[in-house]
């Protein structure tokens, strides 16, 4: 039973063709990103629709201290979130591109990433090779006494 008589078909058809307005991007992400925020209000997002080349990109920042819960163990929080805004922007005909800032230059204290690993583990010791013979061992091998 239908309360509304004017609408012949109720049903909707798979097929019809919706106008091809851009989704609310900007909400999508908030809604999406923000109940991983300690703090939400620090979370600025931005977005650029480019209606002749079809693409969007979007931008986000937050706190870095909810850099963690964003990501999600192995990146699977911030993949979730990639897919949902890359299938809104395919049922509108675009490519979605989603950048979060401090993700790839930035590390603790304000290092980049290079900077931090080189900190932490030193780059490893090239030997010097003296003369043309083959290259010597680093470890000697145990020899067991019997």
């Amino acid at each position: 039973m239908f309360l509304n008589r004017s609408v012949p078909n109720p049903h909707h058809n798979v097929n019809t063709q919706f106008p091809t307005a851009s989704p609310n991007y900007v909400g999508l992400v908030k809604f999406l990103v923000q109940p991983f925020l300690e703090s939400p209000e620090t979370l600025s997002v931005d977005c650029e629709i480019s209606h002749t080349l079809k693409k969007v990109w979007i931008r986000i920042a937050f706190d870095s201290t909810d850099k963690g819960k964003v990501f999600g163990r192995g990146g699977r929080n911030i993949q979730a979130i990639r897919t949902v805004i890359a299938a809104a922007a395919e049922l509108a005909g675009q490519s979605v591109y989603l950048d979060i800032y401090g993700s790839a230059a930035m590390g603790r204290d304000g290092m980049s990433f290079d900077e931090d690993r080189e900190e932490r583990t030193p780059p490893p010791k090239t030997r010097e090779r003296r003369g043309d013979g083959p290259s010597r061992p680093i470890a000697k091998p145990r020899s067991r006494s019997v």
